[in-house]
């Protein structure tokens, strides 16, 4: 699945919107896979697998498109 990250935050996590989708998925840093936080920029496309977490669906194995 793709997605645009959306927001990230300074406490590393941040948001990914989906087309079609209202809610976005939150990811976190250590979910990320062969990029590191710093490296990836709001606006960036990305792909991505969906995982229920414990508050809800979350992005996890986060990559550049």
């Amino acid at each position: 699945m793709t997605g645009t990250i959306k927001t990230k935050t300074d406490r590393g996590f941040g948001f990914i919107s989906r087309e079609g989708e209202a809610k976005d998925l939150f990811f976190h840093s250590k979910d990320l896979n062969g990029v590191t936080f710093d490296e990836v920029g709001v606006g960036e496309i990305v792909s991505f697998d969906v995982v229920d977490g414990p508050k809800g669906p979350s992005a996890k194995n986060v990559k550049r498109a």
